[in-house]
């Protein structure tokens, strides 16, 4: 009966120590949660419970967000910024991650092969730029009086966002092409030259090989950038100003969201309101996502090279 109970004993002790939970992983992590917990979650949270208060701290439910509907004080701003923001992504979407694509095409080809680190950081260099000095330097540029161009693009609603969609689009554009050019160099080139034996065109092997393997990463980067341009605040701040001019024709939500809380001018700000359009921003951006994971990532799939 001794031997059978301590047998019994180191039984149950060994299985004590097995599910014991190690101590590294919280004097690792620990701090890295405080501080995302701090500035990260916690703001969130706390922006969601403010767009359900007024100013005042009474509760008024979903008030707030009858104002962002149609007949609402906020409906044409939030309507037109949710619009703007659109195609600012739609630019990015269709422009950045093609060229970025190209670009790290272009990177991996054996002409490139000697000056291909020198080309890659002169195209990724503009990523680490201050917004407000590649701000600065376009309108320099852009300027009709002593710029490249004998029309105001920035001073025109037509032009103007799109002009800063492709002012943005050339600053970022090393990131998508960094991306791509990842995978592009783990794909083994025997399996290129095995197509190229059997006949396969260049253009052949990139649909059928390369881009296939390319799907995943490429859903990634849409996500990335589509989070980023909902994010979007300080190009527009910098080139237009709080007011998106001319005429709000390039107010996203991140201008309009800096309007509602902080207040511009004469315009008072709004603990209230400046929380419910950040909560409808977060919204917005949380369908994206679910979209990206239930419509595309279950979808595509990935080799393994």
């Amino acid at each position: 009966m001794t031997t059978t109970s301590t047998k019994t004993d180191v039984v149950r002790g060994t299985s004590t120590r097995r599910w014991r939970f190690p101590g590294y992983v919280a004097v690792f992590l620990g701090p890295a949660l405080i501080i995302y917990t701090m500035f990260m979650v916690y703001p969130l949270l706390d922006s969601l419970r403010l767009s359900l208060f007024s100013d005042e701290g009474a509760f008024v439910g979903l008030a707030n967000f009858r104002e962002l509907l149609p007949g609402g004080s906020l409906s044409s701003s939030f309507w037109n910024a949710l619009g703007n923001n659109f195609v600012f992504f739609a630019f990015h979407f269709l422009v950045q991650n093609p060229v970025g694509l190209f670009l790290a095409v272009l990177l991996t080809q054996h002409l490139l092969k000697r000056g291909r680190g020198t080309y890659r950081t002169l195209i990724f260099s503009p990523t680490v730029l201050s917004v407000v000095i590649v701000g600065f330097i376009w309108q320099l540029i852009l300027s009709p009086l002593w710029g490249v161009v004998s029309t105001p693009l920035l001073g025109l609603t037509s032009t103007a966002l799109p002009t800063l969609s492709l002012m943005s689009v050339w600053q970022f554009v090393g990131i998508p092409m960094m991306f791509f050019y990842a995978v592009l160099v783990g794909i083994p080139q025997d399996l290129i030259e095995a197509a190229r034996v059997d006949g396969a065109s260049g253009w052949t092997i990139f649909w059928r090989i390369i881009f296939p393997l390319l799907l995943p990463m490429l859903g990634i980067i849409s996500i990335i950038t589509y989070i980023a341009n909902l994010n979007a605040f300080d190009l527009i701040y910098s080139v237009q100003g709080a007011l998106a001019g001319p005429e709000f024709s390039t107010d996203i939500m991140g201008t309009l969201f800096y309007r509602s809380f902080f207040g511009f001018q004469l315009q008072a700000g709004s603990t209230a309101m400046g929380a419910t359009v950040a909560t409808a921003m977060f919204i917005v951006i949380l369908l994206g996502v679910l979209v990206y994971l239930f419509g595309w990532a279950k979808r595509v799939e990935t080799y393994e090279l």
